[in-house]
């Protein structure tokens, strides 16, 4: 079930993550030319419907049949999302999610139907006039059909929310929220459930706390400092550096380690969570867009006019709760990091048995730094790496960053963190796997970097 979840979550997030830049752009017409903007204008304005009815949703949905078959499969599921909008009232961005992918499938199984059956010459005429029967198709069910259902779900999903927030409970969602996030299930959660709500909210209201629900870079913070106080070893001395990343960068991801170091600490996560939104819920807080990354800097250009106060307020409040449990927790029940000293020297030894001799530099021409999305945690990793390879004096080593599941299949070595570890494995069974826990002071880059210069 774990899994099914975690699959389901990774492609939503997929289909979001790489257009955030697009929703970003919306947003910030929408905060300096609607009516109640920095910069009203009505003529400019005029973008701001066509952009969330029509621009995300077929950016969601080229990218979801992309992801199954090419760019064959994106224009096909363009085409079947189309129909997913006009048989709707609402943005389509569930419905998307979904016919995206069926044209991508659908052209992908009738690719491999006629494969190595097209007469040679016809090879062109075929593949148009099949994308275009079968995306023509399926633009017609998705108007009559997945179009009207993918509605009735986006309503039942936010009458569900409604009622949290109705019934003054939406701070209960961090209970479910924070341990998710842990999990690695951040970017589906934040972009598979909160973008669809929260940007429909944002179209009504002008702002959504929906979107500072799992992007509150506060409860995190409050965490890490508390680390950085009370922690022990290795973990004191790197949180600091954690800290600035998380808040200043907003990769969440780098303080997932420090939670499952000491499990407990999800408890003060969930309080600085459930903290941080009641008081956005109390003070009428919200983004006017999706913050990604998750950092104070994305926070506050995304905050409309007249809910500063109310934004801050949310992050430092998340922030100071889970500091507070934090430091009590560590000094009650806090562990020192020698356990984890000991996981990753038996991982590094397992992985050695596992794999045998690491391979000359020589012989590797790739490196591929891998997270999640793709985006985040994987481009300071691969940026770190890279630099310890130039002060190794190692040259002609290509070091790149990757969505897990998106593993190119030249790659000669694949970094990750831990609990990615088995995913990295499936995309490239291939490339040696170096598995980390921390992202900044993992012992395992300069190993890496030994076993490179032989």
């Amino acid at each position: 079930m774990k899994q099914t979840v975690q699959k389901v979550g990774r492609a939503l997030s997929a289909m979001v993550m790489p257009n955030l830049g697009a929703f970003i752009a919306w947003g910030l017409i929408t905060a300096l030319f609607i009516p109640t903007g920095w910069l009203p204008n009505e003529k400019l304005a005029n973008m701001v419907g066509p952009m969330l009815s029509y621009l995300l949703p077929l950016l969601i949905g080229y990218t979801g049949g992309k992801m199954v078959n090419g760019v064959r499969g994106g224009v096909v599921g363009a085409i079947a999302t189309i129909g997913v909008i006009m048989g709707a009232s609402i943005p389509m961005f569930l419905g998307a999610m979904v016919a995206g992918p069926l044209g991508g499938w659908c052209v992908k199984k009738f690719d491999e139907a006629i494969d190595g059956k097209i007469p040679a010459g016809f090879e062109m005429l075929i593949n148009n006039f099949s994308a275009g029967i079968i995306g023509a198709i399926l633009s017609i069910i998705c108007y009559l059909g997945i179009g009207p259902l993918a509605e009735s779900a986006t309503n039942v999903l936010g009458a569900g929310v409604g009622w949290l927030v109705n019934h003054k409970m939406l701070p209960f969602a961090s209970i479910l929220v924070e341990p998710a996030k842990v999990l690695f299930l951040n970017n589906a959660i934040n972009h598979g459930v909160f973008t669809p709500l929260g940007t429909q909210q944002s179209l009504e209201f002008g702002r959504s706390i929906y979107f500072m629900i799992e992007s509150n870079p506060g409860p995190g913070l409050g965490l890490l400092l508390a680390y950085s106080f009370v922690g022990k070893g290795n973990a004191k001395s790197s949180a600091p550096g954690a800290a600035v990343i998380h808040f200043l960068g907003g990769i969440h991801e780098i303080y997932f380690p420090y939670v499952l170091m000491n499990p407990i600490l999800i408890l003060a996560m969930m309080g600085g969570g459930f903290c941080g939104v009641l008081t956005l819920s109390v003070l009428g807080g919200g983004l006017i867009a999706p913050a990604s990354p998750g950092s104070i800097f994305a926070e506050l250009m995304m905050t409309p006019r007249g809910a500063y106060f109310a934004n801050c307020a949310g992050i430092l409040v998340g922030g100071v709760v889970s500091f507070l449990l934090s430091t009590v927790l560590l000094k009650i029940a806090g562990k020192d990091n020698a356990d984890l000293e000991a996981a990753q020297a038996s991982t590094r030894a397992m992985k050695a048995e596992s794999k045998g001799a690491a391979a000359p530099a020589a012989s590797v021409k790739k490196i591929v730094f891998a997270c999640d999305a793709g985006m985040g945690s994987s481009a300071m990793g691969a940026t770190k790496l890279r630099k310890k390879l130039q002060a190794a004096g190692l040259s002609g080593i290509t070091v790149v960053h990757s969505p897990v599941s998106e593993v190119p299949a030249d790659a000669d070595i694949i970094v990750c963190h831990r609990e990615l570890q088995g995913r990295a494995v499936e995309a490239n069974s291939k490339a040696r796997v170096v598995a980390i826990t921390d992202f900044l002071s993992a012992p395992e880059y300069d190993t890496l970097i030994q076993d490179l210069k032989g």
